[in-house]
Formats: structure tokens, C-alpha cells, sequence
């Protein structure tokens, strides 16, 4: 069964390490969740290639949604859809933890690429108290 593929960005490799691994925990193992996190040689920063090659790893035939931490993550991830994109690849204006243990959790159990987008994007509003 393909699952809806989930993709990482962040400035800090630590900070999107971290994230997946926390999603991954959530969602379990079936949910692909790929990571793209810091520039070259683990600097903070973001790059193209890896964004590239996480969407790449994530998309398992039903889509992949992209998220992503800062300004400039956001660029670089428009910038790799617009060269690359074959509308498999989404990315959501969500917050980056939040989003993305909502993504992971909808995907897990077979929603479709809008479903897991809007799960992400409305982790916005999750009030913690």
C-alpha cells in the first residue's frame, strides 16, 4: 500500500533529524518521511539538492508533502518545485513539528495528498492548553 511521503526542511540538520524521528514514532514505520535539513557539510542553511532528494525518497506514488521552518526553507523548496515539480509534491504552509506529526498521523492510516495537507495546515490553530 502507498502511502502519502512526508518531507522535512530546516535550516538545522539536528532541528530536522529530530522532527522526523518524532514523526516517525507517531505515525509508524509505513509513512516515509524523509529529511532535508541544513546546507552543505551540515551548516545551517538550506540546499536544493537535498530538498530535491528527499522529495525524491518520500514519494511513493501518492504524493509527498514538504515542510518547511524558516523564510528562505520555503524558497528553496518553491524554487525545487518549480524545476522539478511533477504536482506529486505540496507544500504546506504549516508549523513544522505540529504539521508534520499531523501529516504523518493522517498518512498513516491511507488519507490522500489533499487529506494530509490539510491535517498539516491546520496543526496551526492546536491550542496546548
Amino acid at each position: 500500500m502507498a502511502l502519502v511521503g512526508i518531507v522535512v526542511v530546516s535550516h538545522s540538520a539536528e532541528l530536522a533529524r529530530g522532527v522526523g524521528e518524532l514523526a516517525r514514532q507517531m505515525a509508524g514505520p509505513e509513512v516515509r518521511i524523509e529529511i532535508a535539513g541544513g546546507g552543505p557539510g551540515e551548516t545551517l542553511g538550506t540546499d536544493d539538492t537535498l530538498v530535491r532528494d528527499a522529495i525524491r525518497r518520500a514519494n511513493q506514488g501518492d504524493g509527498v508533502v514538504v515542510l518547511g521552518d524558516l523564510g528562505s526553507a520555503i524558497l528553496t523548496i518553491r524554487h525545487v518545485l518549480e524545476r522539478n515539480g511533477n504536482g506529486h509534491a505540496r507544500l504546506v504552509d504549516a508549523p513544522l513539528v505540529e504539521g508534520t506529526v499531523a501529516a504523518a498521523v493522517v498518512a498513516s492510516v491511507g488519507c490522500g495528498l489533499s487529506e494530509v495537507s490539510r491535517a498539516a495546515e491546520e496543526a496551526r490553530g492546536a491550542s496546548k492548553f
